[in-house]
């Protein structure tokens, strides 16, 4: 619509004598109950026109008409000029740009951005929470890519600290030498088995305490398992041979587990960082800071931050006795990722818990004088709830991924079984069909809101292949590949004169060309959620287009046909690109 701002630009300029920012010029499209496409915002010109809205806009109305031949039209609603815009417009926009090769497909813009997500514990599998994480994390990388970007994913792994030691110690205690061999477990659950152990012994070793008269507190410092467990992490921290071999033993097995489980959520990293790297990180960056009077130091000898004057608090960045605390080490990966990387966009896939924790961040860092912290951003997204008793997980409070994806699956099975449309598919075809079905679900579901909202979520009402759903979108993609198919569909032949676009044609083309408006809209919002009701939008207008055209494998007039079936085709592509940014695969027949 770039012609219509020129066209603008030259009316204000004509007709009033001055020359205006491109900025100034508001195009919206144009409101369904009036006539035209396309509506220019008038109020901001009175200013030099002098004259009322509706004045101003029927006076530049009329010059576009006179013009420009691509605008047939004009109405005037207030201070809204609505025009309307040839039909060969459309059709010269659908045959030069929307099927070329090269639609959808945004340059290159220069800008590296890092995107980090997941950020596993190693000691306990991946949850519902997690999945949100990587889903959404994955997807805002795939669309930055989409949006020109150069980008790198990764991945901060915690495989250090207290609650590491808690799995180590169980296992040796009452582990008995079982493996993921031996048990049959993915290793993540078979560590996780072992946290969950520790916690039960120690909530008896409380219970038995204070039945002996200490407090809950005393007792939760004095129970023996904690110490133990104390005392191995200083001796990982001491690099004790023994307790190394151990924790690299039990880690492997979880990082066996979690790539079976970062395979079935399709996502994936271009480089893993790792706590036990990066926890010493950072005490350089402390004594810069001191250097520059950035930080103070107490007479104990800990040193803080005072962020009282931007409405925060005092800050610890480094304890008395010289160990780090999350903030210190924090400061130094930062550091570190910029160095490995010299990103100009970095973003924090984290949940809206550490909100507070990521603006102390970025606010030390600026502070700090890093001229790359302008450039930090925290992707703060909500939880998942479940509808209770919907799922139980195997720890009884929180829902493990994997059992997730299992049910998704298995719904997906379900649901598609009881259509008894693809019998003719073999069990491998049909097993691929389920995966992506009950996948597709999962992520659309997760993904078409908005990440800082809270949502609950329904496994089964998210594979429903007629609502607000992956499915619905999964499956208009595979009824267009089948109609193609039928109407043995023409690659490369261009719509040509058949008469006039209907209503339902003309919004189809409208809404096909805002695709990569769509792409930059959600990839600068850091929101999958556009591009995903974007396509939603898309799926159902398609689904109203089919059922109002007559069937299209019977048209005789064959510029018509290939007109309708180029529409066709460039919705599937359409669907299938930006599922694919989403995570989402969209098979060719369902």
């Amino acid at each position: 619509m770039n012609f219509i701002i020129t066209a603008t630009l030259n009316a204000i300029k004509q007709i009033y004598n001055e020359e205006i920012a491109e900025s100034v010029i508001n195009i919206q499209e144009t409101r369904k109950e009036f006539e035209g496409q396309v509506t220019i915002v008038v109020f901001p010109f009175t200013k030099i026109s002098k004259k009322s809205p509706e004045e101003t806009a029927r006076a530049i109305g009329e010059y576009l008409v006179e013009n420009v031949e691509d605008i047939t039209d004009f109405n005037v609603v207030k201070g809204f000029l609505n025009l309307s815009i040839a039909e060969s417009y459309w059709i010269n926009l659908l045959n030069n740009e929307l099927l070329s090769d090269d639609f959808g497909k945004i340059k290159s813009n220069g800008q590296k951005v890092m995107v980090e997500y997941s950020s596993p514990n190693t000691n306990k599998p991946l949850h519902l929470g997690h999945v949100r994480n990587n889903l959404l994390g994955y997807a805002v990388a795939e669309l930055l890519k989409a949006d020109g970007y150069e980008v790198f994913k990764v991945n901060l792994v915690n495989d250090r600290g207290i609650h590491i030691c808690k799995s180590m110690l169980a296992w040796q205690k009452w582990g008995n030498g079982e493996t993921p061999e031996s048990s049959g477990l993915k290793g993540d659950h078979l560590v996780g088995k072992y946290y969950v152990i520790f916690d039960k012994e120690y909530k008896k070793e409380i219970t038995a305490l204070m039945a002996e008269g200490q407090t809950e507190d005393e007792a939760k410092k004095n129970a023996p398992l904690i110490k133990e467990a104390q005392q191995m992490l200083l001796a990982w921290e001491a690099g004790d041979e023994a307790v190394i071999n151990l924790w690299k033993k039990m880690n492997g097995w979880v990082y066996a587990g979690f790539d079976i489980s970062y395979k079935n959520l399709g996502v994936d990293f271009d480089k893993y960082y790792y706590e036990s790297n990066t926890y010493l990180l950072g005490k350089d960056t402390v004594d810069e800071g001191l250097e520059k009077g950035v930080f103070f130091k107490k007479e104990d000898g800990s040193v803080w931050i005072d962020l009282t004057a931007d409405g925060l608090d005092q800050k610890l960045v480094l304890r008395a006795d010289g160990t780090s605390v999350y903030i210190t080490q924090d400061l130094g990966t930062a550091q570190m990722k910029y160095d490995d990387f010299k990103m100009d966009q970095s973003i924090y896939v984290v949940g809206n818990e550490q909100d507070y924790h990521f603006k102390v961040l970025f606010l030390i860092l600026e502070k700090l004088g890093k001229s790359w912290a302008k450039g930090l951003h925290h992707l703060s997204y909500g939880m998942v709830d479940l509808p209770s008793g919907k799922m139980k997980s195997r720890e009884g409070t929180v829902v493990d991924a994997d059992d997730l994806v299992a049910e998704m699956i298995d719904t997906a099975r379900q649901k598609t079984e009881a259509l008894g449309k693809i019998n003719d598919f073999s069990d491998e075809e049909k097993d691929e069909l389920y995966y992506n079905i009950g996948l597709g679900a999962l992520k659309y579901f997760l993904l078409k809101v908005e990440p800082k909202k809270r949502l609950l979520f329904d496994p089964s009402e998210s594979i429903d292949f007629q609502g607000h759903t992956g499915p619905f979108i999964q499956y208009t993609h595979a009824r267009i590949k089948s109609l193609l198919l039928k109407a043995e569909y023409k690659s490369g032949v261009k719509s040509l004169e058949f008469g006039a676009l209907s209503e339902t044609e003309l919004e189809m083309i409208m809404l096909l060309a805002k695709y990569p408006t769509e792409i930059s809209t959600a990839a600068k919002a850091y929101s999958p959620a556009f591009l995903a009701n974007y396509l939603y939008e898309l799926a159902k207008l398609f689904n109203k287009f089919y059922h109002e055209v007559p069937p299209i494998v019977k048209e005789e007039n064959a510029a018509l046909k290939q007109h309708r079936l180029n529409i066709c085709k460039l919705t599937a592509d359409v669907l299938k690109s930006g599922t694919k940014i989403l995570g989402i695969n969209v098979p060719e027949r369902m």
